[in-house]
């Protein structure tokens, strides 16, 4: 029997990587000389560097890059196995878990960092990258990480931009003649699960802003920095990004990746589910596990678990989920391959409770789906 393990991590409590060994323990308790296959996966979001690199033999290095309000920080990315393709965790060095509420300003903050963390990667010989936009506390467009790369953002006296997605308002004129020869040898894909254009009421500004401590006032502010700074990318570089869907990802790094970059935008799990070689490794299995904290109706909404499962149904393999809870919806995905959900919650329990001995849990809801699927 075939068995492939592709789940996402358990949010503060396991790895995916670990939820792969828990589900393997469960397992040959029942089919001890199974074929485990693990595939370490994640949605582009946080913990994606760790699942691709767990998944393709990879390693893991840090750079210290300054953080979003510009003090230094140690910021880790990784190489895959195949030595040439870096993921990077935009959020490494520019995300708002960096910054203390009370000192959260996207006017100031810069993703400078995201570009020295590139410029690493490109020193360590990388020259394809995957970068995954989640969890920002900038709205600078990629100026900043544009401007580590070698661009330079100028005022109407010539000048440089400082930092932050305020500045911007000032913005008269871009020259990327001066970015690293390196990113035009360089492929870069980049997760980006939102929709969301650059300006305006759906834009990066308006409904992004407020969590990065954005006033109403600052909102306006930042909305017409970024259309300033939209203007000079289409007119200096010849990139009319504004309306691209995604553009207003990670506050305008969406913008920012394709105008500098050349980017590709794609949905995080399709870039994970490539990169990780998921269908490869399906290739005649007879049931492949997946699952994340939650399993609900929004797990069919690009999560990891549904693009496990989609995959999995093209190649006619069943997929069973476990989740730390089943929330609501969880229909909605039987029609994706999805043969049954399960928690692995045994018993009531308060939720620190479970998260500690989340790998225990696991190993046991995998036992007993074995049990059950084994019946003969």
């Amino acid at each position: 029997m075939k068995i492939v393990l592709a789940p996402d991590s358990y949010k503060g409590s396991l790895t995916a990587k670990e939820a792969c060994d828990a589900m393997e323990e469960g397992i040959r308790k029942v089919v001890p000389d199974a074929e485990v296959v693990k595939v370490p996966m994640a949605d582009g979001g946080e913990g994606t560097v760790q699942s691709l690199v767990d998944a393709t033999g990879g390693r893991l290095l840090k750079a210290a890059v300054s953080g979003p309000l510009g003090g230094r920080v140690e910021a880790a990315y990784g190489i895959l196995g195949d030595g040439e393709t870096a993921v990077i965790e935009m959020a490494e060095a520019s995300g708002l878990y960096l910054i203390p509420t009370e000192a959260r300003n996207p006017l100031a903050t810069t993703t400078y960092g995201t570009g020295e963390l590139i410029r690493a990667a490109l020193d360590q010989g990388c020259r394809r990258f995957i970068i995954g936009l989640g969890g920002s506390a900038t709205n600078d467009g990629g100026a900043g990480m544009a401007q580590a790369l070698g661009v330079r953002l100028l005022d109407e006296d010539g000048r440089e931009l400082p930092p932050g997605g305020g500045a911007l308002s000032r913005l008269t004129r871009i020259d990327a003649s001066g970015i690293d020869p390196r990113v035009r040898e360089s492929a870069f894909t980049v997760a980006c699960d939102v929709d969301n254009p650059l300006l305006g009421s759906a834009g990066a500004s308006a409904v992004f802003g407020p969590q990065k401590g954005a006033t109403p006032a600052m909102v306006a502010e930042l909305d017409a920095a970024l259309g300033r700074y939209a203007e000079a990318l289409k007119r200096d570089l010849g990139a009319d990004v504004a309306g691209i869907p995604g553009a207003g990802a990670a506050g305008g790094l969406g913008a920012g990746v394709v105008a500098f970059l050349g980017a590709e935008l794609k949905r995080g799990v399709d870039i994970v589910i490539a990169a990780s070689g998921l269908e490869r490794q399906l290739a005649g299995a007879d049931l492949v596990f997946s699952g994340e904290g939650q399993c609900d109706f929004q797990t069919e909404r690009g999560k990891t678990p549904y693009g496990v499962s989609t995959t999995a149904q093209k190649q006619g393999v069943p997929c069973i989920l476990i989740a730390g809870s089943v929330g609501t919806g969880i229909e909605v995905l039987y029609k994706s391959g999805v043969a049954s959900v399960f928690s692995m919650v045994d018993k009531p329990m308060k939720l620190e409770e479970a998260m500690a001995s989340a790998r225990a849990l696991l190993a046991n809801a995998a036992e007993r789906v074995m049990r059950v699927y084994t019946i003969r």
